[in-house]
């Protein structure tokens, strides 16, 4: 009995002390973890539902293909053909697309909590909005990626970078008919513009005011999305923005707007 108060005793003492470098401590931390969680957790169960539609898929790419030639702006086999003649383009952006969209999306996500917790809880709303639209996205018109169509000139740059036996390892992870909106284009922005009204170095601002051009030229050079399926991505961050911003901030403005200065509200 005694062992068990001891243990209680140092765990309650961890507790406190691990919670001073949390803005709200561990049971709002622990709470946007479920939230985020729950929004993967959704994102699986939508992969259950488009996984048996490949059929489906291919046509809905293709109809894309149709329509980028219509507006004669099918120039994605070409871009990644002048890449492919630059050998380094393409494995710069092989291990971008394999590395960045995770690690850096989170990294800033992580920093934002802490280091700027005032205006994470905008930026998080934002995110489940955006992961919301694209999940209908997803259902209502489930899209191939280029990459799956060598009939038109492209190539899985990505499989030859990895290898097929690691990218069927990754299928498992996520939905391989999930290229429309691209996600991708949407989280760049919705990281990059409060990043830069955040941040304060000019090389910083600098850094994020680039970075969703180069995520958009990364997803088409490696036949992971057509121009359209990026321009819906950014439509999708403009409309969470949007939504962020004139609904959920306004029904708790104390809490989910945004804001560049901290706040005493929590939410």
């Amino acid at each position: 009995m005694q062992g068990y108060q001891d243990f209680l005793a140092q765990f309650r003492r961890a507790w406190q002390l691990s919670s001073r470098w949390l803005p709200q401590g561990w049971l709002d931390a622990l709470w946007q973890l479920v939230l985020f969680a729950g929004a993967y957790y959704a994102y699986r169960l939508v992969r259950g539902i488009v996984h048996g539609q490949a059929t489906m898929a291919f046509e809905n790419a293709r109809t894309l293909v149709d329509v980028e030639r219509t507006l004669g702006l099918f120039f994605e086999p070409g871009l990644q053909a002048w890449a492919q003649g630059q050998q380094w383009i393409v494995t710069g952006a092989n291990w971008m697309y394999v590395n960045s969209h995770l690690v850096i999306t989170t990294t800033f996500l992580v920093w934002l909590y802490i280091a700027r917790n005032h205006a994470f809880y905008y930026v998080r709303n934002m995110f489940m909005i955006a992961m919301g639209l694209a999940l209908v996205g997803y259902v209502a018109f489930p899209t191939a990626p280029p990459r799956y169509l060598p009939e038109w000139g492209f190539t899985d740059t990505v499989a030859a970078f990895v290898g097929d036996a690691a990218e069927q390892s990754a299928s498992v992870l996520y939905n391989p008919f999930a290229a429309v909106p691209s996600m991708h284009v949407a989280f760049a922005l919705m990281i990059a513009f409060p990043a830069i009204k955040l941040v304060r170095h000019r090389a910083l601002k600098a850094f994020w005011a680039i970075y969703p051009v180069v995520v958009t030229f990364v997803v088409m050079v490696t036949a992971n999305h057509f121009w359209v399926d990026a321009a819906l991505g950014a439509l999708v961050a403009a409309a969470s923005a949007s939504g962020a911003s004139y609904a959920l901030a306004r029904a708790r403005p104390e809490t989910w707007s945004w804001r560049t200065r901290r706040a005493e509200a929590v939410a």
